[in-house]
């Protein structure tokens, strides 16, 4: 086989995952309670969280921590702007 022919491959292998769908999310932050809290709550309930105001959010992907961010508006909506790209090894 060829080098070339290992490197065409190779790209359409990278190719085909462009296409694998990922489930994105943002983490403000987290809170621990019981579930005695949890069902004592209701509609106007405040929980607090973790994490400061302007403190970095985590951006997970599959569940991944793969970078951390601040929330922004956009128009209407919330959005996150990408501050720091966190690299992970791969694993076999």
């Amino acid at each position: 086989m060829s080098d070339d022919n290992f490197d065409g491959e190779s790209e359409d292998k990278q190719e085909a995952l462009l296409d694998v769908p990922l489930e994105v999310t943002a983490v403000l932050g987290t809170s621990y309670m019981k579930v005695s809290q949890l069902l004592k709550m209701g509609r106007g309930a405040v929980v607090q969280l973790d994490r400061s105001v302007g403190e970095d959010i985590e951006i997970r992907a599959n569940g991944n921590l793969i970078a951390r961010g601040e929330v922004v508006v956009v128009e209407d909506h919330l959005a996150v702007t990408m501050t720091k790209i966190i690299k992970t090894q791969i694993k076999s």
